[in-house]
């Protein structure tokens, strides 16, 4: 580890992944890496190609976003030894702008735990806890944190006929509903099923992602998101308006129809809920570092949202960092800039 007072603070930007959100990771690692402050920090650069191999790279932000870094001339193989970090590179922390299986399910955090490296955001226990939305669920409740969703979960090599009788009847009946994967992100493998005829291959479709698929109620209300940092939530709340159905992976990257927005409409009071309910959440959870949390809010018995009904949806332990993406824009809105948004989150982890 790198030492002394006057030094810069090695910190390594890791992104790519064997994920299906590998491009992500590298569109939000570019613009981390647009941000970070070079005058405070050597920054490293770290990618996992959709194989696997780990590279240390000088390719430029605009590479990485692209993939063009993979045939980067400077690539070097990271060789991990355990206790001890990266043979022959000093490294003081590891941003792990990851996200999706084995970003931010806990097996990074574990293996970067494994390896003796200080890294942003939760541990392995919090992380995969997180990723699996049965067991965020199963806290959540447990802790009394959040009204949610009626849901279900099935299991991989079930008769998917059978299942979707059986949650035909445990849900009386009432579509629509949603399919997901239990362990995906950016809704991933996602199914909005309105018959009981349609369950059977959103089962198919969830399972391709993971063995084990959650049943959700449809919740009609504002999708809102709070971003918390280090157990204290952003001032200003997001909101999402999809250009599809719901905010599936296409209508959260590609679809230009999509819009987030900072609620204004909300009531002082009901706000504060808000960010008091996200801050429970991220503590029940066990979270550090940052997350964002998700909400439906419901309209009240006036009618409007002042009085509204909050139902918890999910929380993501490394939101995504790119240009449009809703976490870093909160805190910027709340008075923290992206730079020092990335400060704070360093020390963090340093701290941890």
């Amino acid at each position: 580890m790198a030492q002394g007072i006057d030094e810069k603070k090695k910190v390594m930007i890791l992104f790519g992944g064997v994920s299906s959100e590998h491009e992500v990771s590298r569109v939000s690692a570019a613009s981390v890496l647009t941000h970070i402050d070079t005058d405070k920090y050597d920054v490293l650069k770290a990618g996992i190609t959709k194989e696997g191999l780990w590279y240390l790279t000088e390719a430029s932000a605009e590479e990485i976003a692209s993939g063009a870094w993979e045939n980067h001339s400077s690539n070097k193989t990271i060789t991990v030894v355990p206790g001890q970090g990266f043979q022959d590179i000093d490294v003081d922390v590891v941003f792990p702008v990851l996200h999706g299986k084995n970003g931010e399910d806990g097996r990074m955090q574990g293996f970067l735990r494994i390896a003796g490296l200080p890294f942003v955001g939760s541990d392995s226990t919090s992380s995969a806890a997180c990723m699996d939305k049965a067991i965020t669920k199963a806290v959540v409740e447990q802790a009394e944190a959040c009204l949610q969703a009626k849901c279900c979960v099935a299991h991989k090599g079930c008769d998917e006929d059978e299942a979707a009788g059986v949650i035909d009847k445990f849900f009386y009946g009432d579509y629509p509903l949603f399919v997901k994967p239990a362990n995906s992100g950016s809704s991933v493998g996602i199914t909005k099923v309105k018959s009981k005829e349609e369950i059977s291959k959103a089962l198919s479709v969830a399972f391709a992602e993971d063995t084990k698929a959650l049943v959700e109620e449809m919740i009609e209300g504002r999708e809102l998101e709070v971003a918390v940092l280090g157990g204290v939530a952003a001032k200003c709340i997001g909101e999402i308006f999809a250009a599809n159905e719901f905010y599936d992976y296409n209508a959260k990257y590609d679809d230009v129809g999509s819009e987030t927005t900072i609620v204004k409409d909300l009531s002082e009071e009901m706000q504060q809920e808000i960010r008091d309910t996200a801050v429970n959440i991220y503590e029940a959870m066990g979270c550090r570092g940052l997350a964002r949390v998700d909400f439906f809010l419901e309209a009240g018995e006036s009618g409007g949202y002042d009085d509204g009904i909050l139902v918890f949806n999910e929380i993501n332990t490394l939101p995504g960092f790119t240009s449009i993406s809703m976490y870093p824009q909160l805190w910027e809105e709340s008075g923290l800039p992206y730079s020092e948004l990335i400060d704070r989150l360093v020390d963090l982890a340093l701290k941890e």
